[in-house]
């Protein structure tokens, strides 16, 4: 798709837009190991910043040398959290349910799993310290918006006698967004995504979830957002992302 008309968009762009939206303002984003589209989503916050001459938002992008103030990579950044300085992260999971508990570790029986994943590092933590956790999973199916998760490596709510400024805010996904009721925990469906339909939505997600009568259609990208995205935030992107700047935005990094 070619990017020289502001009415053609990729899905990425799309979606980085939308997180780009609900990470508004606020002083430090950080973003972990291969996430190229809240990357690209916490770039365009601090762009935005820049170009209407507001407090621009510190962004964080682990693996970045351009990108991050850390050097000791995740200690420091849970050392940040703790102290309240980190405003938004992202998480993802093998599974997530309706709860907003997520799963980093495996299906089926602990000494005989079917499938395992990356595992949690300190996803637990962050969940319950940073105050706006943006979940992301870009194959929306049941198979990974499940009932409930085999494994919590981070539970999306917890007891009221249980302290906790952190949790998730909402799920992005390759079909819809979904916000997120911490004191229900449930989730709400937003907007399904060009392209997509509220059936789609349904027959593919394993859990159940809150709708308006209406469920509108998710915003394109507007023209000066796209601008910022594919020519002030592309170039920065490819210094830790290159293969992903050079297919969504045709850009390479720097030599």
């Amino acid at each position: 798709m070619t990017h020289d008309q502001s009415a053609n968009f990729r899905d990425e762009e799309l979606l980085a837009a939308v997180v780009a939206d609900l990470i508004g303002i606020v002083k430090h984003i950080a973003v972990g190991n291969a996430s190229p589209i809240p990357a690209t989503a916490a770039l365009v916050a601090r762009a935005r910043g820049r170009e209407l001459n507001l407090d621009k938002p510190y962004v964080s992008l682990l693996g970045s040398p351009k990108n991050t103030f850390f050097t000791d990579g995740g200690r420091e950044l849970f050392d940040c959290a703790g102290q309240g300085r980190i405003d938004v992260f992202f998480l993802s999971g093998g599974e997530i349910d309706g709860e907003g508990n997520i799963n980093l570790v495996s299906i089926g029986e602990q000494e005989h799993p079917t499938a395992r994943f990356p595992g949690s590092f300190g996803s637990s933590y962050l969940y319950f310290v940073v105050p706006k956790v943006i979940l992301f999973r870009t194959e929306h199916s049941k198979r990974t918006l499940v009932p409930k998760v085999s494994y919590v490596s981070a539970p999306g709510g917890s007891d009221d006698n249980v302290y906790r400024n952190g949790g998730p805010i909402a799920l992005i996904t390759n079909r819809c967004l979904f916000s997120f009721d911490q004191d229900r925990r449930r989730f709400r469906l937003e907007s399904v995504h060009p392209g997509h339909t509220l059936a789609e939505v349904i027959v593919n997600t394993g859990f159940e979830f809150d709708r308006p009568p209406e469920v509108p259609v998710t915003p394109a990208p507007s023209a000066e957002t796209l601008r910022l995205m594919r020519q002030v935030v592309a170039p920065e992107l490819a210094e830790v992302y290159p293969q992903f700047a050079s297919r969504v935005f045709g850009v390479t990094a720097a030599s």
